[in-house]
């Protein structure tokens, strides 16, 4: 009878650890959806959202996870002017491309649910960037919102990883809900602030460039000295000639490298800003003597490698690039000191700058005016009423483009992309070439 008890205690046992490792294998095992857990596959995030113009406002925000912070960029119109509140509201150039990503945002549908178990979003990347409640700082999503323009939110959604295996979709997830999908998201939303704004922020056309100065100095920042290395000036002569106030004997400019010079200028990238102070924003001749700049307001100068001088001008730590055009425009660019740093510490400014000298490849502050110049426009025989008629409404365009592209500048430093300044700050001797004999007849 023991020996039959003890068989029993020992089958009871046996069934009992096979009890315990199905259940194990139950709990672990991947959960299969139940198909009410489908309701909605197929159906738009946003169906009250049809009309990509009613969007007012893009706020895309990401997850820096080196900083372990979520980094905002905004877009908005307000009364009219578009601009980016997140790099302080400077000018966008975003009606087109807000459309468009509004337009990409309607047409995103649920296409396959995936999971409602909040221990899956980090593994699907829809954690909220700005969840403070989740510790992790991985599996974090980019939340994209749109808003109208009377702050009524359009579309909210956090967009995760790509779905392996299925090219074009990823996973998504609306902020308040748990449910996750997956959804054909291409949208090309860009957060990079020079995607926002004018590309060719001079409005310069090849064609209409007709002379270049280069004004080369530049300042001893320990004796606060000027360094003069003299005033280069190239003037175009004709459709595709130019010629230059000082070539040596057997050189001539060398025309292919002004193109590229103009073509750099029209080009120039721009990897931040920075506002100015109101008293630095306006005509500073006019503000030193009215005494409406501060001590401080010359220390940001000075800080960015800008320095004014008693007659109401301004030197710069590496000299000055001036083109004119035939419209009379003239443009100044005075490039200061280097900007180190990376991301939003150049693009915004912030306390987390790289201030470790990392050698030449770095960004620079450049000071830009715009004004008027009449030498580009001579006046014509009044007694030719028809051509003295185009003249003056050729000066006025003129005096009203410096004027609008003047208040453009007046309120920034702008800080152009290393690249940019090795094409725009050049020595004059690149501009310089051997006069080639000509062939023999």
């Amino acid at each position: 009878m023991m020996s039959d008890m003890s068989e029993l205690k020992k089958t009871l046992s046996i069934a009992g650890i096979a009890v315990l490792l199905g259940a194990v294998a139950i709990v672990s095992a991947p959960r299969r959806a139940a198909p009410d857990a489908f309701f909605d596959v197929g159906e738009p995030f946003f169906p009250e959202f049809t009309d990509p113009e009613e969007a007012a406002t893009l706020e895309v925000i990401e997850f820096d996870e080196e900083q372990a912070a979520a980094i905002p960029f905004m877009v908005t119109n307000r009364n009219g002017l578009w601009t980016i509140p997140s790099h302080h509201d400077y000018p966008a150039d975003g009606e087109e491309r807000l459309a468009d990503a509004a337009a990409n945002i309607i047409s995103v549908i649920k296409d396959d649910f995936r999971s409602d178990n909040v221990a899956d979003h980090e593994a699907l990347g829809v954690i909220d960037p700005t969840d403070d409640t989740v510790s992790s700082l991985q599996g974090r999503g980019s939340r994209v919102t749109f808003r109208a323009a009377d702050e009524r939110v359009l579309a909210d959604l956090v967009i995760g990883r790509s779905v392996p295996g299925r090219p074009g979709l990823r996973f998504v997830r609306v902020p308040d809900q748990k449910r996750v999908y997956a959804a054909r998201f291409e949208a090309d939303i860009s957060t990079a602030f020079e995607d926002w704004i004018e590309t060719n922020l001079l409005e310069v056309e090849r064609e209409q460039v007709d002379r270049i100065t280069l004004n080369e100095y530049f300042i001893d920042e320990r004796t606060l000295s000027v360094v003069r290395r003299g005033e280069f000036i190239m003037s175009k002569d004709g459709e595709d000639a130019w010629s230059a106030n000082e070539a040596p004997a057997g050189q001539e400019v060398d025309t292919v490298q002004v193109n590229l010079l103009i073509g750099a200028v029209m080009t120039m990238r721009i990897a931040g800003v920075r506002p100015k102070p109101p008293g630095l924003s306006g005509n500073l001749r006019e503000a030193f003597e009215q005494g409406q700049i501060s001590q401080s307001d010359v220390q940001t100068l000075t800080s960015r490698g800008f320095y004014p001088t008693a007659e109401g001008g301004l030197l710069s730590n590496d000299g000055e690039l001036l083109v004119r055009t035939n419209e009379g425009v003239l443009y100044t660019l005075r490039f200061g000191e280097i900007v180190y740093g990376r991301g939003e510490a150049v693009a915004v400014g912030d306390d987390s700058s790289d201030e470790e000298e990392t050698g030449s490849g770095e960004n620079r502050y450049v000071f830009i005016t715009a004004e008027f110049d009449e030498s580009a426009l001579p006046e014509p025989d009044a007694s030719d009423a028809d051509a003295h008629a185009s003249w003056e409404n050729r000066v006025r365009e003129g005096r009203e483009k410096a004027e609008r592209l003047a208040n453009r500048f007046a309120g920034w430093y702008y800080v152009i992309q290393s690249g940019s300044y090795d094409r725009v700050h050049r020595p004059s001797a690149e501009f310089l070439k051997d006069i080639e004999e000509a062939e023999a007849d």
